[in-house]
């Protein structure tokens, strides 16, 4: 019988995850990289590959986490387990891993624009910060969120940013 109500329930239940315009996993993978950034940063120059690695090794690592608690959890409230259940949490989770990608790419190329390993480091938290405002701002426009809304969250997750760039700054003197 459980596994019949759980399908009821599926059925019932209103999208979630990108289905209905959910970017918290994007807003919240944004900030984690960026917080990746700031922490590589406090221990001395990473390579560009170490950092890149850093940064997507900790997105799988959240990511992960984030499914499994989600099951986990799933399974306390007796909803059966299938493999279709697994593959949906894992999709709307995956907004953590895509988060990491941006900043992990900027990393990569900094090179290219002749930014040394520091310099390249602060364009991954630009990136990753302009991702965490970007993200939400969006959720809250696709939300249907009147303007002041729309700005408060974009200047709450400003906020959040800059409360990490300024662990940046205060720890590198």
């Amino acid at each position: 019988m459980p596994h019949r109500a759980h399908a009821q329930d599926s059925q019932t239940r209103p999208p979630t995850g990108a289905a209905r315009g959910d970017y918290s996993g994007a807003v919240y993978g944004s900030l984690l990289a960026a917080s990746v950034v700031v922490g590589a940063g406090t221990l001395g120059s990473y390579p560009r590959l170490e950092l890149v690695v850093l940064l997507l090794g900790t997105a799988v690592v959240f990511w992960a986490a984030h499914v499994f608690s989600r099951l986990f959890g799933a399974r306390m409230v007796q909803r059966a387990m299938s493999r279709q259940e697994v593959r949906r949490v894992c999709a709307e989770e995956r907004p953590i891993l895509e988060a990491a990608v941006p900043p992990a790419v900027a990393v990569a190329i900094g090179a290219l624009f002749g930014l040394d390993v520091p310099g390249t480091a602060w364009l991954a938290l630009t990136v990753a910060l302009a991702g965490q405002v970007g993200w939400a701002t969006l959720a809250a426009v696709r939300a249907g969120a009147s303007r002041r809304l729309i700005l408060v969250a974009g200047t709450v997750n400003l906020l959040l940013g800059l409360v990490i760039v300024v662990f940046k700054v205060a720890l590198q003197h």
